[in-house]
């Protein structure tokens, strides 16, 4: 790393996410490891400073989340959050206990410890989040109370340590002068310059891309999708003509997407594009297949296979093709693998969870440490055009996450259509860009109609509209009347073979934004 940056060690807290965003919102890289993570990949960042995170276990359960105590010997400065209070407590000599009055939701902390660098320009209570059933009954030495709540411990420190942790979350909007306790983390304790800013990214990474790639000749993975077309533009600016994308139509992508993608890339980024038609052969591997993650992987597996194919022809004429540019973001390395060792992978993603471990080309994935609204920043640094910037989300996968079921190419043109109603409705009703994502999911359902005084017997569409910042957690969207009435209305009598529409309202957690 050439950048300063804090490192957060994953313990399983459902906010964890929000720690690394609250500190890259002060312009501060932050990166998220497993707590397992060695004390080699810790330093391999550069860390300033060293966040642990919360986390739904109890540090002396024996299956506890556990991480190397000696990150608490590096003389980093390290703050601890909840569970974090209580691993260092627990490791360096203290002793935590269940608590006798647990505490979750809304709580009132009193600082005992105004002097403390942490609490500065905070007032003497603050209101804050607590999720906790446990607490630090003993204090290991050296150790002294900051704060606390009318029921139990909220603070601690050991300034000569260089340790700080709290037992509230002040990442969350519920603790609404959390920001400034991070701020006084990274700033006053930690010493961040808070000079990590698109400007920086680009400049920095698009020298480490002139020097991995030397005069090798780069394939780039392009959907249309603002991820995989950041990214293209990004290793162009470091390459040049050195640099051919593909754009694959899989089979599975939106209506018309294959011919609009092309020419806008072409016309409006100038890349030098090469569009592969594979649809016949990504719908014949996924014949028969139900499993939701065997149709990602096979689809990861049958893009690998493309492009290799396409490896091979573009190296006749370049000499040879050595790298692979994928738009893979944070959320999708996230999720894609367990950042808690035993912990269940949520699902994995296309350009990271179904690559093969003999894949040909090495792998260039530039915007791997972004989340989604960060690489549109990017962007719009890079000059790039706002139309492409706006899109929505659309999945590594495409429609083949969204059709419950088998993917056939009857199936496909359904969703196509119904998908089509959906998002042309949004933009009509000028709520497009002011959504995450909109789309439409067709179920293996079926059910019993009237149209025509006829009775038909059709497949069920559901609806789904999400507002969310970087697609960890997110909320269902509560469209207006008239618009669900005129998506309804339309795909009914629009699109042969579905006779009923319905409308998630599914938060995520607990359920994702995706249906597969």
């Amino acid at each position: 790393m050439d950048t300063q940056s804090i490192v957060i060690l994953d313990f399983g807290s459902q906010y964890t996410q929000l720690i690394a965003r609250r500190i890259r919102e002060q312009n501060v890289f932050s990166a998220v490891l497993p707590c397992t993570a060695s004390i080699a990949e810790i330093l391999a960042y550069s860390p300033i400073g060293i966040i642990l995170s919360g986390g739904p276990s109890s540090v002396y359960d024996a299956d506890a989340p556990n991480a190397d105590p000696a990150i608490l010997q590096l003389g980093l400065p390290t703050l601890g959050i909840c569970y974090g209070l209580q691993f260092i407590a627990y490791h360096l000599g203290g002793k935590v206990v269940p608590a006798s009055k647990r505490e979750y939701g809304h709580a009132e902390v009193t600082i005992e410890d105004p002097k403390s660098p942490l609490f500065a320009d905070l007032p003497p209570t603050i209101q804050v989040w607590m999720s906790h059933g446990d607490e630090a009954l003993e204090l290991p030495a050296g150790f002294h109370r900051t704060a606390v709540t009318s029921n139990a411990l909220a603070g601690i420190a050991n300034e000569s340590a260089k340790i700080w942790a709290v037992q509230f979350h002040p990442e969350v909007h519920h603790t609404p002068l959390g920001p400034q306790l991070i701020r006084n983390f990274v700033f006053n304790l930690c010493g961040a310059k808070g000079d990590w800013t698109p400007s920086h990214f680009i400049e920095s990474t698009v020298a480490a891309i002139r020097e991995k790639v030397g005069k090798g000749h780069v394939l780039c993975a392009l959907s249309g999708g603002v991820d995989s077309s950041v990214a293209a533009v990004l290793v162009h600016r470091a390459i040049g003509d050195q640099l051919t994308c593909v754009f694959v139509n899989n089979g599975v992508l939106r209506k018309n997407e294959f011919t609009q993608v092309t020419q806008n890339l072409r016309g409006k980024l100038g890349l030098n594009l090469v569009p592969v038609d594979s649809s016949e052969r990504f719908l014949a591997k996924l014949a028969g297949v139900t499993d939701p993650e065997t149709k990602r992987k096979i689809i990861g597996r049958e893009f690998i296979a493309v492009f290799d194919d396409e490896a091979a022809r573009i190296a006749e004429q370049s000499g040879g093709v050595d790298w692979l540019v994928q738009g893979t973001l944070y959320p999708d390395v996230i999720e894609s693998s367990s950042v808690r060792g035993p912990s269940q992978t949520i699902k994995s993603h296309h350009n990271v969870g179904g690559l093969p471990e003999t894949m040909k080309m090495k792998l260039i994935e530039p915007l791997r440490d972004l989340f989604k609204d960060e690489v549109r920043r990017i962007g719009r640094d890079l000059g790039m055009p706002e139309d492409i910037l706006g899109r929505q989300p659309f999945p590594g996968p495409g429609l083949a996450v969204r059709i419950l079921g088998e993917v056939t190419a009857e199936r496909v043109a359904i969703l196509q259509e119904a998908d089509e109603v959906v998002v042309s409705e949004i933009k009509a009703a000028g709520l497009y860009t002011k959504i995450w994502q909109s789309f439409a999911v067709l179920l293996p359902v079926q059910s019993v109609g009237v149209m025509g005084d006829q009775r038909t017997y059709a497949n069920t569409c559901a609806v789904r509209a999400v507002h969310s910042e970087d697609g960890m957690t997110a909320d269902w969207v509560p469209l207006p009347y008239e618009v669900l009435k005129r998506i309804s209305s339309r795909i009914v009598n629009e699109v042969r073979g579905i006779n009923r529409v319905v409308y998630d309202i599914t938060s995520k957690p607990p359920g994702t934004i995706e249906w597969e």
